[in-house]
């Protein structure tokens, strides 16, 4: 069981320094501690354990420091603020792990973004020298980017002309869509494996301003002030976030709040979540003092643990079967006080928690079925859940229910900024509009007449049904249906974020299988080597 906790008392790679309303969060990684052994973390370089270190900072400035309005993310080492992913990591690793370490590394950046859009906290990245390929995309995903200005430091995403693939957390993408490079000069600055620097770079947007090395780190301070004073103060004293504790069982994993079941034969696991009991707080003060060990906290934290288990321990692991429990009154009464309490900075915190593990949900490449059988509870965001799924069976019972709750009308959006329900209601926007403001409750009937279940099944063939389905899925090429099902699930409209995705689970999982990237001679396994990379000159 891969251990995704982190601490600032142990962090390897990180060093997280809090002043007043500022933090600093400079990155330090340590050659002689990668994720896994074999290669050295030189120049900043990362692998999944610097950015498992990363993503508990981020979480840890919006849960337990929520005084902190600006985080400054810089270097501590002078040669290079980071290299990016590493190379010899990238090289060794499985197919799988590359793409799943790209979407690890992505929706931490995401999370930063998130932080800006809807927590009151800004970033602010101090370039002090060298920026390359994930260390620019890690930049790009800050609200502002600050670069000392010398004859060495540049930025740069050299990617393309080095190791012949794509910057793999969305660096093309926040490029022109988030920064609006002006594309024929985003075309230039991707092919020069040099990069840019000084001047040029800020005319370029590529960053924000350019300072000389003697008044940098004076200069990147002035500025997080000026930021900082613009910003509302949310609140004084944070929680502190406990460890998720999963146990390993014989076939699986159990938490507190959610179970995993592992069918290694059948190629599915079944995720079984499980809604809140006893007494839940009411307002913010009430959470404050639950801290970390409120339900709704850490039922997603858990959630979120669990998925992460899956995605990188089961790559085999084809088909994901949701099935809820618990009481729907308890659980819709627990979203309805957190709703009419988000203007508490931790209310509101523990709603975009909810949001960003839905959202890794969404993204799990993996086929998706819920079952809603009589011991259901698809009612708020289990709701959410369900009808996230690739497809919904639902038993013909009057024990059965699916309730809309007060999150579905736009507090957990998906990764492409719409509803679940304007995502499968398209054709339909005022359907999906009425159910999120009505909050109905369905009987399974209802719920197939209003289109939330793909299949009405008879009780006495529930079994065989759902058995012949879960079958006939994990039968089918786990290519096709990777490729089929981020295409269908995120209807309509696209952002910058359904954007990385898309390509992520697309054209990057394919670029990575490619000879002439991963080939005997191909440009990322001869990376360092003397002789120059061997291409396949075809074009598809």
């Amino acid at each position: 069981m891969t251990d995704f906790n982190r601490h600032p008392s142990s962090y390897h790679h990180w060093q997280l320094k809090i002043d007043g309303d500022i933090a600093h969060l400079r990155m330090n990684v340590d050659p002689n501690f990668p994720f896994k052994p074999g290669y050295e973390l030189k120049l900043n370089s990362y692998d999944l354990g610097v950015d498992m270190e990363l993503c508990d900072a981020v979480q840890r400035l919006r849960f337990e420091h929520p005084e902190v309005k600006v985080v400054v993310v810089g270097s501590a080492q002078e040669r290079a603020f980071c290299a990016g992913a590493n190379i010899w990591m990238l090289a060794e690793s499985t197919h799988p792990f590359k793409v799943n370490f790209c979407k690890y590394t992505n929706e931490t950046r995401l999370s930063l973004e998130d932080a800006s859009r809807n927590s009151g906290l800004k970033a602010i990245c101090a370039v002090n020298a060298a920026c390359a390929g994930g260390g620019y995309e890690l930049a790009l995903a800050c609200d502002e980017i600050h670069l000392v200005n010398d004859n060495n430091s540049a930025v740069s995403l050299p990617e393309v002309p080095l190791l012949g693939v794509l910057p793999g957390t969305g660096g093309l993408t926040r490029l022109v869509d988030k920064r609006k490079v002006r594309r024929d000069r985003a075309d230039v600055f991707c092919t020069m494996a040099e990069g840019m620097r000084g001047k040029k770079a800020v005319a370029w947007s590529l960053v924000d301003a350019i300072w000389p090395k003697s008044q940098f780190a004076e200069k990147v301070q002035t500025r997080a002030k000026e930021l900082a004073a613009t910003l509302p103060t949310k609140g004084t004293k944070g929680i502190e976030l406990a460890p998720i504790h999963g146990k390993k069982t014989d076939n699986g994993y159990s938490y507190t709040h959610v179970q995993v079941v592992i069918d290694a034969a059948a190629r599915t696991a079944t995720v079984t979540v499980n809604g809140p009991q006893g007494a839940q707080p009411k307002n913010g003060a009430e959470y404050e003092k639950a801290g970390s060990s409120a339900w709704a906290l850490q039922c997603y934290r858990e959630l979120d643990d669990a998925l992460l288990q899956l995605r990188f321990d089961h790559e085999e692991v084809g088909l994901l079967v949701l099935k809820t429990r618990g009481d729907r009154a308890a659980l819709l009464q627990v979203e309805k006080d957190l709703f009419a309490n988000r203007s508490h900075w931790l209310c509101n915190e523990i709603l975009l928690q909810m949001a960003r593990t839905l959202r890794r949900w969404d993204l799990m490449a993996r086929s998706m079925y819920a079952l809603v059988d009589a011991d259901a509870c698809c009612a708020g965001a289990f709701f959410e859940m369900t009808i996230g799924c690739d497809r919904v069976y639902a038993l013909d019972d009057d024990k059965v229910q699916f309730v809309v709750g007060p999150l579905s009308a736009g507090a957990l959006p998906m990764s492409h900024g719409h509803t679940r329900l304007q995502n499968r209601f398209l054709a339909q926007p005022e359907h999906g509009q009425k159910l999120a403001a009505e909050m109905p409750t369905f009987t399974a009937q209802d719920a197939d007449e209003q289109g939330l279940c793909t299949y009405l099944l008879d009780p006495v063939d529930w079994d065989d049904d759902v058995r012949i389905a879960l079958e006939e899925r994990a039968s089918l090429s786990p290519d096709a249906l990777t490729g089929m099902e981020a295409s269908l699930r995120f209807a309509g409209s696209e952002n910058c974020d359904s954007k990385i995705f898309g390509r992520l689970s697309a054209w990057q999982n394919w670029i990575f299988t490619r000879p002439n990237a991963t080939g005997d001679e191909g440009a990322l396994t001869r990376y360092g080597a003397p002789e120059s990379a061997k291409f396949d000159w075809r074009r598809t």
